[in-house]
């Protein structure tokens, strides 16, 4: 089976003492390494420049556009060079190439259109985890799942991922996030063209090398935008690509929702202040809305699970 050529994507960024066996034990198949140089202020770059290995491709940018800007010069090279499969790994060495063929397998079965490494799967690998970085994943994780409308998926901000050239066409890069919130935001936009995402158990590896990833500054910054993001993917899915029961839904309980709470609120404060009981039909008008539209609203989750992207059997691409 002849998957076609596979890229791998190798942003670098201050990773200077790893990058080197991290290019050193990629599998022969690899047809092309494109290694990304994002101003970073060890000279990774010209450092691999300086080991002579084939199929490297090193490319420099002027001034530091984050992982995922470093990802998306990543694409557009690699789709240049003609590759159908491209893989993102990191210059850290936490990435394992020995994992490598199982995170493309789904693409060359065609039974996903993009893979990304899953680390909570095996309990003796999650103690291995630094304790900041598993308690920041757990805290995400969920919420990414509501953001991205995959709700099968564990892991989300995995930066060990791959894609096929079928859909990586189809993306609009110029619209992903190019800092650390891009994984997420990737997983937005394949949601919103119905790409197939699958998770691909993958043990990370920790080592002595320095993350440049603040957490803190992570979970300040992350939640406001997977709010802007779920809005966004909501209205586009539910209201201009579709119209279906879980849009009535949520045309009819956020509106009971919204009411049953501030009129509620209102009385409850209202008889607090002035000492005054309210009837049980007062009470009965707030809570009424309130439960009705918790039972929509839990309807539209529902549905929204159900409308998780999924591969129908059909023939393998490749046979």
């Amino acid at each position: 089976m002849n998957p076609g050529k596979i890229a791998v994507i190798v942003p670098c960024y201050r990773v200077s003492g790893t990058i080197e066996e991290v290019i050193s034990i990629l599998p022969n198949m690899i047809d092309h390494i494109i290694v990304i140089d994002d101003a970073c202020p060890d000279n990774s770059g010209r450092f691999v420049e300086g080991l002579g290995y084939d199929k490297v491709d090193v490319i420099y940018h002027k001034r530091n556009q984050g992982v995922g800007g470093a990802v998306m010069t990543g694409y557009l090279k690699a789709m240049e060079l003609g590759c159908d499969i491209v893989v993102k790994m990191d210059g850290d060495g936490q990435m394992d190439p020995a994992y490598l063929c199982d995170l493309i397998e789904p693409l060359k079965k065609n039974e996903a259109d993009y893979t990304k490494g899953n680390r909570f799967v095996d309990f003796k690998m999650l103690r291995t985890m630094p304790k900041v970085r598993l308690l920041g994943n757990n805290i995400l994780s969920f919420f990414e799942k509501v953001f991205s409308g995959y709700w099968h998926i564990m892991d989300p901000t995995n930066g060990y991922t791959a894609i096929h050239r079928n859909i990586l066409e189809k993306l609009d890069l110029s619209k992903i996030a190019r800092g650390y919130f891009f994984e997420s935001h990737m997983l937005l936009h394949l949601n919103l063209i119905n790409a197939v995402v699958k998770d691909v158990p993958i043990p990370a590896r920790y080592g002595t090398e320095n993350s440049s990833l603040n957490i803190c500054k992570t979970l300040i910054s992350f939640p406001p935008r997977l709010i802007l993001g779920l809005f966004k993917r909501i209205f586009l899915k539910y209201f201009i690509y579709d119209f279906n029961m879980a849009s009535v839904y949520l045309v009819l309980g956020i509106p009971l929702f919204l009411w049953g709470i501030g009129f509620g609120l209102y009385h409850w404060l209202d008889s607090a202040f002035s000492g005054n009981p309210k009837t049980a039909g007062t009470i009965m008008v707030a809570a009424l809305p309130l439960i009705l539209s918790v039972e929509m609203l839990l309807q539209a989750v529902n549905i929204d699970i159900q409308n998780t992207p999924r591969r129908t059997k059909r023939k393998n691409v490749y046979d």
